[in-house]
């Protein structure tokens, strides 16, 4: 199973809309991962258009949004269990502490810091945020996320430009 993941594309503000490299992967995937800030029910509803969604609604995400979307999403792709949120909370101590949140997953991906990182625990737990396609911030390249959900999660980050 393929998994397309972004988060943070703070559509329509930043870039506009989403880079093709990206709208490409997702229309490829067999699932897409929105770990929030989308912004308005539009951006939703575009990402319907690629594929199946699975979104947990962000900080600047508006009511129509926040009232349609869950804190945390939960879903399975082939038969691991990952949960979406947006905020993960401070770095210092972050994958221990997602880790104890999610006992029953096998990975969390989250967004809110546009800063694409992925972790794993030595019991193979897997904390990953794509960073955003739209607005990098101080990194150096626009970016989203991948995952290959076979036997076990393979998580992987693109650039983008």
């Amino acid at each position: 199973m393929e998994i397309a993941i972004i988060s943070d594309t703070h559509l329509p503000r930043d870039l506009g809309r989403l880079p093709d490299a990206c709208v490409e992967r997702m229309r490829g995937a067999d699932l897409i991962i929105h770990a929030g800030d989308l912004m308005t029910m539009e951006v939703l509803a575009q990402l319907r258009l690629l594929g199946r969604v699975v979104a947990a609604r962000g900080n600047v995400d508006d009511a129509d949004v926040r009232s349609v979307l869950p804190e945390v999403a939960m879903v399975t792709a082939a038969g691991h269990r990952i949960a979406v949120l947006h905020d993960a909370g401070p770095t210092p101590g972050r994958l221990k502490r997602m880790r104890a949140r999610f006992p029953d997953a096998a990975a969390v991906v989250f967004g809110h810091s546009h800063i694409p990182l992925h972790e794993q625990a030595r019991d193979g737990f897997q904390i990953f945020n794509p960073g955003s396609p739209t607005d990098r911030r101080r990194m150096p390249h626009h970016t989203m996320g991948a995952c290959h959900a076979g036997e076990e999660l393979a998580f992987e980050i693109i650039e983008l430009d």
